[in-house]
């Protein structure tokens, strides 16, 4: 059955105006604020639906309160940054002990959390030596940078449509032929980017080969699943192919956990045997305090020490002064230790199995022709059926108006999903009420534009 054209436009003329009537709070701090670029903190925040972003009041557990006062069941969870759910306890205590009874913020000292959260992040991730950062970002950056010091090779290579945040390198999609293209809308890139990068399919191991067998690829950096364009999910042999070729061309294999740590306690890498050479992962490691982290091989290491020109104790581009900082492993150390543990990915990964199967069955049930996509705790729906294998297909499956109605109309009903696309996570709050909530708001959704 198809979505009809004008039922779509009238239901999002409904819900923008009643966007409008229940948040007359958040409408008017937008409208006063003068002094920040775009009227948010950050630009991107103007991705929300209904023309201005919900202000914040508070948050806990899986709970977002707006400052209207409305209630909202948060399956956005900061786009993963709060996957352990908002202001979890034990975070708060570690947090509060560190800068309040012991006293330190950021002092460029060590504490005995750092070694603690590196240790479990080998024994989750395998691993052996880690660094950190405060983005997943720069840890991305960082490590790009040590695999083109080791290999003295100058190309990264990515996947179209791929996310590893705001890393130049990877703003790419594939165009005619395989050729490197820019991704539309990249702001002020430094050199053009088929300058630095060459760029593969998702799913596409010719591409890959074709790519690599250039030899002046550094480093193929990826996700195990793509996230942020809709979930893509590997296909049998492919991760295995993509590491048999970068062994074979000698490029570096960094596999970015961030999104898809989802998987489970130690994402994709420990569920599927993955065995990347670096390793990034970010947002949800300290609870929500910014946090971030690339873990390197023995291999990689000793490398990476034999190159005696390069300055990693002061202006050699990799560090920031932040990064470690005392607040942010204590953070990660009690997130780590008991908040994400084995037993709550166990919680969300069953509800998230919930999530997708009740969206299956009001797809069948209105017989609409789309997708949904779950890892491990993630799950995503996406406007096309069957599910895109590549990067490409899933983002010529978006649709504005589509997206905009159905986040305003569970938004409006008090059901948040992630403002950049309709992707659902969940944490170790989130109850079965709650993607039940989700499920039958979609089922009326459908229902009235079907």
């Amino acid at each position: 059955m198809a979505i009809r054209a004008d039922a779509l436009a009238e239901g999002l003329r409904a819900e923008r105006a009643h966007h409008l009537e229940r948040s007359p709070g958040s409408r008017a701090r937008y409208g006063q604020a003068e002094h920040l670029f775009g009227r948010v903190p950050m630009t991107w925040m103007n991705k929300w639906a209904g023309g201005y972003p919900l202000y914040l009041g508070g948050a806990r557990g899986n709970r977002v309160t707006d400052v209207d006062g409305n209630e909202y069941v948060d399956f956005a969870l900061g786009d993963t940054g709060a996957m352990a759910g908002h202001s979890p306890d034990a975070t708060v205590r570690a947090v509060t002990e560190r800068i309040g009874v012991a006293g330190g913020i950021t002092t460029m000292m060590p504490t005995d959390d750092a070694e603690w959260v590196a240790a479990d992040l080998t024994r989750r991730f395998g691993l052996p030596l880690w660094s950190y950062s405060l983005t997943a970002t720069d840890a991305n950056r960082w490590a790009l940078r040590l695999a083109r010091l080791v290999t003295g090779r100058p190309k990264v290579m990515a996947f179209s449509y791929c996310y590893h945040g705001s890393v130049d390198e990877t703003f790419v999609i594939a165009g005619p032929g395989g050729a490197t293209e820019p991704r539309g809308g990249n702001v002020g890139p430094a050199v053009p980017v088929a300058t630095t990068t060459r760029v593969a399919e998702f799913n596409d191991l010719e591409s890959v080969a074709a790519g690599l067998a250039h030899e002046d690829v550094a480093v193929l950096i990826m996700e195990p699943a793509l996230t942020n364009i809709g979930i893509v999910l590997p296909e049998p042999g492919f991760l295995e192919g993509v590491r048999e070729l970068c062994t074979r061309h000698g490029t570096l294999l960094l596999i970015d956990e961030t999104h898809t740590i989802s998987a489970g306690p130690g994402g994709c890498t420990a569920l599927w045997g993955l065995q990347p050479d670096l390793f990034v992962i970010g947002k949800s490691l300290g609870g929500g305090v910014p946090s971030g982290a690339y873990g390197v091989t023995q291999e990689v290491a000793d490398r990476i020490n034999a190159a005696r020109d390069a300055d990693l104790i002061d202006v050699g581009g990799v560090g920031g002064t932040l990064a470690g900082n005392v607040m942010s492993t204590a953070a990660m150390r009690a997130t780590l230790g008991e908040v994400l543990t084995d037993d709550a990915f166990a919680h969300m990964v069953r509800l998230a199995t919930r999530f997708r199967e009740g969206v299956e069955q009001v797809l069948a049930d209105r017989q609409v022709p789309w997708s949904v996509a779950q890892l491990g705790a993630r799950a995503e729906y996406r406007f096309v059926s069957p599910a895109p294998r590549t990067g490409t297909q899933s983002a010529a499956a978006h649709d504005d108006d589509l997206e905009e109605y159905l986040h305003l109309f569970l938004a409006n009903r008090g059901v948040l999903m992630t403002p950049f696309h309709n992707m659902a996570l969940m944490c170790p709050a989130t109850r079965e009420v709650d993607v039940d909530l989700h499920t039958s708001l979609f089922d009326e959704a459908l229902a009235r534009i079907a």
